[in-house]
């Protein structure tokens, strides 16, 4: 996955932040059309028994700075599902303690053809629910608890090899949200299926002149759930 998430403030988000339990004010979602790494994002975590949704920096390294922290030098926008059980990686804990969803319309895909990139874009047929990773930070100087995040990558799915050949993003199925939100379960062996790379809704993608712009190139086409 190449880093831009579509989050737009549809009755299809909405609805999935309802199902959730999450209110709607005073903490709106972030939205926007062109969301990319590095950018503050909105994520649904659990602590304590509630649940809230919360500003993240979309890049789960963050290295401190003398104003508070910045993305660190190591690439972290995604987590890779190969590295979940690897200990001393950057998602080892947070894969048993951490998790979150990263709610969203849609994402894009950059694939590299004949030394060039081609962009696509892609959007649910319902809302996405991204299973995703966080981390804290404490600024010393201020007491201020900054937050960190990250979305689980997988080996591509077949019909989306053509537009992104590296990865695929984990998108949740309905009825495994509580139990990902759910810190106090730490056995993840009862998410192994999750991490298969399966399309769980169908997606209508296009291509786009470029990210910043999400000109629509061309038809319009479909992929179909599995």
């Amino acid at each position: 996955m190449c880093g831009r998430l579509n989050v737009t403030d549809n009755p299809l988000v909405i609805g999935l932040l309802e199902e959730l339990g999450i209110p709607l004010w005073p903490n709106p979602i972030r939205t926007g059309r062109f969301i990319r790494a590095t950018n503050t994002v909105s994520v649904v975590l659990e602590h304590n028994g509630q649940r809230r949704l919360q500003d993240a920096i979309w890049w789960l390294l963050l290295e401190p700075t003398d104003s508070g922290f910045k993305p660190s030098q190591y690439t972290s926008f995604n987590t890779r599902s190969d590295k979940l059980h690897t200990k001393g990686s950057a998602g080892f804990t947070a894969y048993r303690q951490q998790r979150c969803i990263i709610p969203a319309s849609g994402f894009g895909e950059t694939e590299v053809i004949d030394g060039k990139s081609v962009y696509h874009d892609f959007i649910g047929e319902k809302a996405i629910a991204f299973g995703g990773l966080y981390s804290t930070w404490l600024n010393k100087e201020t007491g201020e608890l900054i937050y960190s995040c990250s979305i689980i990558t997988l080996p591509p799915h077949p019909k989306l090899l053509p537009y992104h050949s590296k990865a695929m993003p984990l998108m949740l199925p309905p009825e495994q949200l509580d139990l990902w939100l759910s810190p106090t379960q730490q056995d993840v062996s009862v998410f192994d299926d999750l991490l298969k790379p399966v399309l769980r809704q169908q997606l209508t993608g296009f291509q786009i002149d470029k990210p910043s712009h999400f000109q629509q190139i061309g038809q319009e086409f479909v992929l179909a759930a599995d």
